[in-house]
């Protein structure tokens, strides 16, 4: 994809999530895009970067480790979305600001307990299995009220949130379903965790089914697809 192109997928992306947050009496500006970029080149990052977007997600981590070596302009945010297998836990704590995919206790303890205690907090979202699919990874619902307790004493990662990838559903109302679930539970967690203002983000929401997570609540959304084209 061009250059140009990626320009001008920014700027219609900025236009449907302003579209879509107006329309729920939301802040566009409390939407924040974090640009997919796994298996895109630097050229593509470095053109996405100059349209104002600050926020990455990458799913592989050898890839992303090149380009977070080779690439450190001012205020970039790396984001760690993709699965997470245990002996990638220590890469990965030192070289994310944030992990959307934890998606297990023994992830979120050695995401922990291998983080230089120099760097800031790892900021953590929760991976939810909100369908509840037996092939799919993430947190059961139940399961998450009760870890939530264990989760915030661990030292070095700030748990910030919750995020989903629900399966495809092809009509607004039907993605909306996944997503107020996920926000319903956030509010849960949010109410027994009191007083803790670092919990604050609903990350769900990609290309096709962004408008009804804006409409649920969603803070960060993960586009690739709408602003780098087909992945190569």
């Amino acid at each position: 994809t061009t250059m140009h192109a990626i320009k001008q997928n920014i700027s219609s992306l900025k236009r449907r999530i302003e579209n879509s947050a107006n329309q729920c009496g939301r802040d566009p500006s409390s939407v924040r895009i974090i640009a997919v970029s796994k298996k895109h080149n630097l050229d593509s990052i470095k053109a996405a970067y100059d349209q104002g977007i600050r926020d990455f997600g990458e799913n592989y981590l050898q890839e992303a480790i090149q380009k977070i070596e080779l690439y450190k302009p001012k205020n970039i945010i790396w984001h760690f979305i993709g699965p997470i297998q245990s002996n990638k836990t220590k890469l990965i704590a030192n070289n994310f600001s944030w992990v959307h995919s934890v998606d297990r206790i023994k992830i979120a303890e050695r995401l922990s307990s291998q983080k230089n205690p120099d760097l800031p907090d790892l900021n953590v979202c929760l991976q939810v299995n909100i369908d509840g699919e037996t092939s799919k990874v993430g947190f059961s619902k139940n399961e998450i009220m009760t870890v939530i307790p264990y989760l915030q004493e661990l030292s070095g990662i700030k748990l910030r949130g919750l995020m989903a990838i629900p399966k495809f559903r092809t009509t607004m109302d039907e993605q909306r379903k996944p997503f107020y679930e996920l926000q319903q539970l956030f509010m849960r967690i949010s109410n027994q965790m009191q007083n803790n203002t670092s919990f604050d983000t609903l990350s769900m929401g990609m290309s096709s089914d962004l408008e009804a997570a804006i409409y649920e609540n969603a803070n960060l959304v993960r586009v690739g697809t709408d602003i780098f084209g087909k992945r190569p």
